[in-house]
């Protein structure tokens, strides 16, 4: 089929499961698809998050500048208001990339409003698990120690600080800072109950951590390892810090972006009424939000198309969503899992073998596609346009021929079925998941570009996860009219740009085949 045009200039970029999906990967085929067209993309917004969510396009590993990096015509790079930044992270992504030729701050745009986040939110995010594990005797969550959650509770008790404050004096900017690492050090002592030894002990996993994470850009010589040593920050005695390195170092940091500090809702509404494209990014997924998700295990933010304007700054308007998803699903945390493979299962081996955190490197759990989700996410949340990756990682390949498996449904140990996903996470806790069985195959589909191609079993699966999250969706109601229905734009089949099949049959055609 054709692709049918945008209902949208502005298009939102979401996750529908709990992150990992893969948004990425659509920005630019969204670009190509406009690209030479008066709608051509402009603008790839950040919407929300932080430095904790990553996400990679054209093989390049992100966490706070969107994928639009890999866009050269896309004219401007956006972090909106929605978004916590440690402004150092920003130069530790920028640099290395600009080294590789990808222009970054000339196109490269912070909202005045964009929430600073520092290295005293990282001690509070480590200090935070330490509490939930040590003295609440509580699982830990598995916080990446970006210290994003901490970010935004002072954005909630309006102690914030924003990147405006680097484009007024050092004084203001000092005394905010001062104030801020006040709270975080008497709520580590006395709130949290941290003792001294690991209080010390947080300053050397955070530079290990980080050294780490940057080890291309310290074998590059774009930085030393001394740039990621935290050790500098740590005060004379427990629960003090060297406040006046941390000080000149963030105000370094952010000042030297002072030139890309500005009003993004007014480049936004300028491209838009120019008649060009907007792409929102959203960090993490749909059931992360903090709102809609599943509490406790939440992000700190708001994942989903509305925040789009809340960080944008724009009025609220018609706007295209994508929702964004594997053939699997993939979790980390220790959330409740309904469809999680046993760990023995050939296909969960195999799948484990690439299902790894962008952001932390931590191994991902991995499960079959839980529809429900995907199904009470467009219900509730609403998309027009759907993008499924990694379809390829089902091939067989001979490590073994059982068939594959999709959740159309929950049951209670009452037989109580249920479509939707309770909000209870004690009543979650007691679900089992109800499955379809769909037959496998075996056939490389990686080189496969025309969705005729793609073997018979692997049509129907991809059929079968649409037909379920539609039954889930509308269950109870008419399926709305065959123009109204979401369509299944991109279907991946391999991790490269041009891995993907782009001519899926339009929905109301496609779930025949399941």
């Amino acid at each position: 089929m054709s692709l049918i045009p945008f209902s949208s200039q502005l298009i939102a970029d979401v996750g529908i499961s709990l992150g990992d999906e893969g948004k990425g990967r659509l920005i630019p085929e969204v670009a190509d698809e406009l690209r030479g067209t008066r709608a051509a993309v402009s603008v790839v917004l950040k919407v929300n998050g932080g430095a904790n969510s990553g996400h990679t396009a054209g093989g390049i590993k992100l966490n706070l500048l969107p994928a639009g990096v890999v866009v050269r015509d896309a004219a401007h790079l956006c972090i909106g208001a929605g978004v916590v930044a440690d402004p150092r992270k920003i130069w530790w992504e920028t640099k290395p990339l600009e080294l590789k030729g990808h222009a970054i701050l000339s196109r490269l745009l912070i909202d005045e409003r964009t929430m600073v986040s520092d290295f005293t939110h990282r001690l509070l995010d480590l200090a935070t698990e330490d509490y939930r594990v040590k003295v609440l005797g509580e699982e830990p969550r598995g916080s990446t120690g970006r210290g994003i959650t901490p970010a935004y509770l002072d954005e909630v008790g309006q102690q914030q600080i924003t990147f405006s404050d680097f484009l007024a004096g050092p004084n203001f900017f000092a005394r905010k800072l001062a104030q801020r690492a006040d709270r975080a050090l008497r709520t580590i002592q006395h709130v949290y109950r941290v003792s001294p030894e690991t209080f010390a002990g947080f300053f050397d996993q955070l530079s290990v951590a980080e050294k780490r994470a940057n080890t291309e850009a310290i074998e590059l010589g774009v930085f030393t390892a001394d740039e990621f040593d935290f050790t500098q920050f740590r005060g004379t005695t427990p629960f003090t810090l060297n406040l006046e390195a941390l000080t000149a170092t963030y105000w370094a940091a952010g000042t030297a972006l002072a030139k890309n500090i500005g009003e993004v809702r007014e480049l936004i509404l300028r491209e838009f009424q120019a008649g060009r494209t907007i792409i929102g990014e959203f960090g993490q997924a749909y059931w992360l939000d903090k709102r809609h998700g599943y509490s406790p295990n939440v992000t700190a933010s708001h994942t989903y198309t509305p925040e789009f304007f809340e960080s944008a700054g724009i009025p609220v308007q018609r706007i295209h969503t994508f929702g964004v998803a594997k053939a699997y699903d993939t979790k980390v945390g220790t959330h409740t899992f309904l469809t999680q493979m046993d760990d023995a299962h050939p296909l969960a081996i195999k799948l484990k073998r690439i299902e790894f955190g962008t952001s932390t490197g931590r191994q991902r759990m991995v499960g079959w596609f839980d529809a429900v989700e995907k199904g009470d996410a467009l219900r509730y949340g609403g998309f027009q346009d759907v993008m499924i990756n990694k379809s390829d990682a089902l091939t067989h390949h001979g490590e073994w021929h059982g068939d594959l498996l999709i959740c159309t449904s929950y049951q209670d140990a009452a037989g109580k079925i249920y479509h939707h996903v309770p909000r209870n996470e004690a009543v979650r806790k007691t679900l089992r998941p109800v499955y379809t069985q769909h037959p496998g195959w075996t056939e490389d589909i990686s080189l496969v570009r025309r969705f005729a191609d793609l073997p018979q079993n692997a049509r129907r699966y991809v059929a079968a996860m649409m037909k379920a999250t539609l039954d889930v969706a509308y269950e109870g109601t008419p399926w709305p009219s065959a123009d109204k229905l979401p369509n299944l734009r991109y279907l991946g089949v391999g991790p490269e740009p041009s891995q993907i099949i782009k001519d899926v049959p339009a929905t109301a055609d496609l779930v025949k085949l399941a």
